[in-house]
């Protein structure tokens, strides 16, 4: 019998678990005010900036990513490419620049992983400092 509610214990959190992510999943899918949702937006900045992609920054992106863990690193690198192709795109410049990833992959950062941004990118020596007030 504690076996039996011991798995029914496992599967309803797993259960849970699953259901958060596939909440999180649609809340970017439904569209905002301008009718385009979250990933609609993240396609069109990608696909937008694709030609200004160097393989210079392309390499600086995958660093960049190096520390999610791998399941969630193709995620990862689609949206914080789409936010470097929007600080691109936004600055009007010919092609996608290491302070353009820089500053998008602040950007596409969440603030509570800021303390572990800081430290990867002074482990990789890195210099943020003309992006500090994004940190703030």
């Amino acid at each position: 019998m504690i076996a039996l509610i011991f798995w029914a214990c496992v599967l309803l959190f797993f259960m849970s678990v699953g259901g958060y992510f596939m909440f999180r999943k649609f809340m970017k899918v439904l569209p905002k005010a301008d009718g385009k949702s979250k990933l609609d937006w993240q396609n069109y900045y990608v696909d937008t900036s694709r030609h200004m992609w160097t393989e210079a920054s392309k390499s600086f992106l995958e660093k960049l990513v190096s520390p999610v863990p791998g399941p969630f690193r193709d995620i990862a690198r689609h949206s914080i490419a789409a936010r470097i192709g929007q600080v691109a795109l936004e600055s009007g410049e010919r092609e996608v620049t290491q302070a353009h990833c820089i500053e998008g992959y602040i950007l596409a950062t969440p603030k509570r992983d800021y303390p572990s941004l800081i430290r990867f990118l002074e482990k990789e020596q890195i210099d943020y400092t003309p992006y500090k007030h994004l940190l703030g």
